[in-house]
């Protein structure tokens, strides 16, 4: 373990995809050279079409957004996740969140594209305000093209990860 101070912080929003699989690990590759903490952001939303009650369905959404993160984690990191590495769940728009989260950021990583919108898009609409709107550098990584259709990504060990874990 290293001994040495923690400074700086990189943050790195994920959502399950295997761009944001691949941003986390290119995350940790950076926190560790540069000896930063690294804030693994993941949020969640009540879709508008929820019916009432409301309260019930929010907590079953939010308990399967933090299951998912912490699966990711693993995925991406290994278990238990480096000492370093922190990671929270917040209710709220991707975009908005990570944006006010770069505030007094050294650096914010996001995949290049996640599950929503039109597959033939350079870039997803989160990844594309981060890039025009956030308080510090941004990073966007891509995951390629193989990985993005079929959601294979290697985990620490090696092992195929065909992502039937992840809701």
């Amino acid at each position: 373990m290293n001994t040495e101070a923690v400074t700086g912080r990189v943050v790195v929003g994920v959502d399950g995809s295997a761009s944001s699989v691949m941003a986390l690990r290119e995350a940790q590759h950076i926190a560790q050279a540069t000896g930063a903490r690294l804030d693994v952001v993941s949020c969640w939303n009540i879709p508008a079409t929820a019916a009432p009650p409301v309260e019930s369905i929010a907590e079953g959404i939010k308990e399967a957004a933090w299951q998912r993160l912490q699966e990711e984690v693993a995925v991406a990191l290994g278990s238990p996740a480096p000492d370093n590495v922190s990671t929270r769940l917040l209710q709220g728009q991707p975009r908005q969140e990570l944006i006010e989260l770069s505030k007094g950021s050294d650096l914010l990583v996001v995949g290049r594209r996640g599950f929503g919108g039109f597959a033939g898009l350079l870039m997803g609409s989160v990844s594309r305000a981060c890039v025009a709107h956030a308080h510090c550098p941004v990073m966007v990584v891509n995951a390629g093209e193989r990985d993005e259709r079929s959601r294979d990504v290697a985990s620490p060990a090696g092992k195929a990860n065909d992502g039937a874990a992840h809701p």
